[in-house]
Protein backbone atom coordinates (compact mmCIF):
# COMPACT_ATOMS: atom_id res chain seq x y z
CA UNK A 1 0.00 0.00 0.00
CA UNK A 2 2.78 2.60 1.03
CA UNK A 3 4.51 1.41 -2.21
CA UNK A 4 1.80 2.44 -4.32
CA UNK A 5 1.50 6.08 -2.31
CA UNK A 6 4.78 6.39 -2.79
CA UNK A 7 5.32 5.78 -6.21
CA UNK A 8 1.94 8.05 -6.83
CA UNK A 9 3.89 10.63 -4.77
CA UNK A 10 7.37 10.44 -6.95
CA UNK A 11 5.50 10.94 -10.19
CA UNK A 12 3.91 14.46 -8.51
CA UNK A 13 7.38 15.83 -7.80
CA UNK A 14 8.87 15.14 -11.23
CA UNK A 15 9.23 17.24 -14.18
CA UNK A 16 7.46 16.37 -17.60
CA UNK A 17 8.59 13.03 -19.19
CA UNK A 18 12.00 13.14 -21.10
CA UNK A 19 10.73 12.81 -24.99
CA UNK A 20 12.25 9.05 -26.14
CA UNK A 21 15.69 9.33 -27.58
CA UNK A 22 15.74 10.51 -31.18
CA UNK A 23 12.62 12.18 -30.88
CA UNK A 24 12.84 15.66 -32.25
CA UNK A 25 12.22 18.26 -29.23
CA UNK A 26 10.21 20.81 -30.87
CA UNK A 27 11.49 24.62 -30.50
CA UNK A 28 9.24 27.55 -29.14
CA UNK A 29 8.51 30.31 -31.78
CA UNK A 30 9.21 33.72 -30.82
CA UNK A 31 6.89 36.59 -31.39
CA UNK A 32 8.68 38.27 -34.68
CA UNK A 33 8.49 34.73 -36.16
CA UNK A 34 4.88 34.20 -35.64
CA UNK A 35 4.14 37.85 -36.69
CA UNK A 36 6.00 37.37 -39.99
CA UNK A 37 4.29 34.09 -41.03
CA UNK A 38 0.59 35.64 -39.80
CA UNK A 39 0.99 38.87 -41.96
CA UNK A 40 2.92 36.81 -44.89
CA UNK A 41 -0.22 34.36 -44.49
CA UNK A 42 -2.82 37.15 -44.97
CA UNK A 43 -1.53 38.52 -47.74
CA UNK A 44 -1.52 35.52 -49.38
CA UNK A 45 -5.17 34.62 -47.54
CA UNK A 46 -3.34 31.17 -46.38
CA UNK A 47 -6.24 30.46 -43.50
CA UNK A 48 -4.03 27.66 -42.24
CA UNK A 49 -1.50 29.47 -41.76
CA UNK A 50 -3.39 32.36 -40.25
CA UNK A 51 -4.23 29.92 -37.83
CA UNK A 52 -0.98 28.03 -37.17
CA UNK A 53 0.69 31.30 -36.55
CA UNK A 54 -2.22 32.71 -34.71
CA UNK A 55 -1.53 29.43 -32.03
CA UNK A 56 2.04 29.68 -31.37
CA UNK A 57 2.26 33.01 -29.51
CA UNK A 58 -0.61 35.05 -27.11
CA UNK A 59 -2.80 37.18 -29.06
CA UNK A 60 -1.13 40.45 -27.29
CA UNK A 61 2.25 39.46 -28.30
CA UNK A 62 0.92 38.18 -31.97
CA UNK A 63 -0.53 42.08 -31.58
CA UNK A 64 2.76 43.44 -30.64
CA UNK A 65 4.99 41.73 -33.23
CA UNK A 66 2.26 42.60 -36.11
CA UNK A 67 2.67 46.23 -34.91
CA UNK A 68 6.71 46.17 -34.85
CA UNK A 69 6.63 44.66 -38.22
CA UNK A 70 4.04 47.44 -39.65
CA UNK A 71 6.47 50.05 -38.40
CA UNK A 72 9.44 48.29 -39.79
CA UNK A 73 7.72 47.87 -43.30
CA UNK A 74 6.58 51.41 -43.33
CA UNK A 75 10.10 52.72 -42.87
CA UNK A 76 11.69 50.68 -45.12
CA UNK A 77 9.35 51.76 -47.67
CA UNK A 78 9.78 55.31 -47.01
CA UNK A 79 13.56 55.14 -47.02
CA UNK A 80 13.04 53.56 -50.59
CA UNK A 81 10.46 56.16 -51.96
CA UNK A 82 12.16 58.89 -50.55
CA UNK A 83 9.09 59.88 -48.54
CA UNK A 84 7.71 60.36 -45.04
CA UNK A 85 6.44 57.57 -43.31
CA UNK A 86 3.27 59.42 -43.24
CA UNK A 87 2.88 59.83 -46.50
CA UNK A 88 3.62 55.89 -47.26
CA UNK A 89 1.32 55.08 -44.09
CA UNK A 90 -1.51 57.35 -45.83
CA UNK A 91 -0.93 55.52 -49.28
CA UNK A 92 -0.52 52.13 -47.88
CA UNK A 93 -4.03 52.92 -46.78
CA UNK A 94 -5.71 54.72 -49.62
CA UNK A 95 -6.04 57.65 -47.29
CA UNK A 96 -5.69 61.43 -48.48
CA UNK A 97 -2.58 63.37 -47.31
CA UNK A 98 -3.44 65.86 -45.27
Amino acid sequence: MFDKIRRYAGRLRTSAPAPPKGARVKRAHNLFEAAAVYVAARAEDDQDRIEEAAAWVSPEALSFGVSELACRAVVALARERDESPDAVARDLLGLSTP
